[in-house]
């Protein structure tokens, strides 16, 4: 499966180094589970979206140690791929960028034609082979449909998605140069939040005794959103399925339930190709009792 990383500092630029290298599940670390593809996307001071990114992993991506060390953003999305759909090519790693927003998505869905169909003239700003982008696209559509309100473009497409398509999962997390959108469905794969207050350093212990502090972050409040939690913190959420969850400039959460009971068509491990149900797999939820 793959990881989905998105981070708001509200007002404030602020780094994610702590969440994508430091943390004692942080992306890098993911990495080493998640082998094929590595994506970071962030918006620069003139709010212009950015995206870095390679078709392999991230502990054996200089450039993305660096990165992730320089960068400062008001929102950041970032992604690890397990490829379930698509080459493990450049176009089809994570996070995708349309319409100064930025994509990121873990799950399957299926017919992919039905999908394009449904794109109609919103194609053109698929450029890879995932059904990920072909989602985005389809969000992106919905967004200019309701004049840029982009929780309304996430309900209709979404809805339209759980309604015609065969899926497995479609969470994601969408970003803004001010806004932070997350939305888990069904209950197949967790997604996590964390507000986090500012405080002291953020500073973690191992199992096996080392130590891992960093400055960056901690004296800002911070709202998180990860596939797993990635540290100790008590104060990680798990979202509920169908639950989309908004995080507005000054750092203010909502959620609300948009989508409600299963998908019409849900997926199971059986029902995909070996490659994707390896990608899959390893993270199907344990049950809470």
């Amino acid at each position: 499966m793959c990881r989905l990383f998105g981070m708001s500092a509200g007002a404030e630029r602020a780094h994610a180094t702590f969440w994508l290298l430091e943390a004692p599940d942080s992306l890098s670390a993911q990495s080493h589970r998640e082998p094929d593809g590595t994506g970071i996307g962030w918006f620069d001071e003139h709010d212009e979206p950015r995206v870095s990114k390679q078709a392999f992993a991230a502990y054996d991506d200089a450039r993305f140690a660096a990165e992730a060390h320089e960068l400062t953003s008001r929102t950041f999305i970032a992604h690890i791929r397990f490829a379930s759909t698509g080459a493990l090519e450049l176009r089809n790693t994570h996070p995708f960028k349309q319409d100064g927003r930025l994509f990121a998505h873990n799950g399957v869905i299926q017919d992919l034609d039905a999908l394009n169909a449904h794109l109609e003239g919103a194609r053109r700003l698929v450029h890879g082979d995932t059904d990920s982008e072909r989602l985005f696209a389809l969000i992106t559509r919905e967004t200019a449909a309701a004049g840029g309100d982009v929780e309304a473009g996430i309900v209709s497409a979404c809805s339209w998605v759980a309604r015609n398509l065969p899926l497995l999962a479609i969470n994601f997390v969408l970003s803004t140069a001010d806004r932070v959108f997350a939305l888990r469905y069904p209950d197949t794969h967790e997604l996590y939040v964390l507000e986090r207050e500012p405080g002291s350093r953020l500073e973690q212990r191992s199992h096996l005794g080392s130590r891992v502090s960093s400055e960056h972050g901690a004296g800002k409040p911070l709202v998180v959103i990860a596939s797993e939690r990635m540290d100790q913190d008590a104060g990680w959420r798990l979202l509920a399925s169908g639950e989309l969850l908004q995080v507005a400039p000054a750092l203010e959460v909502s959620s609300r339930r948009i989508l409600e009971g299963p998908p019409a068509r849900l997926l199971t491990l059986e029902d995909l190709e070996p490659r994707a149900r390896a990608s899959q797999a390893a993270v199907i939820p344990r049950r809470e009792a």
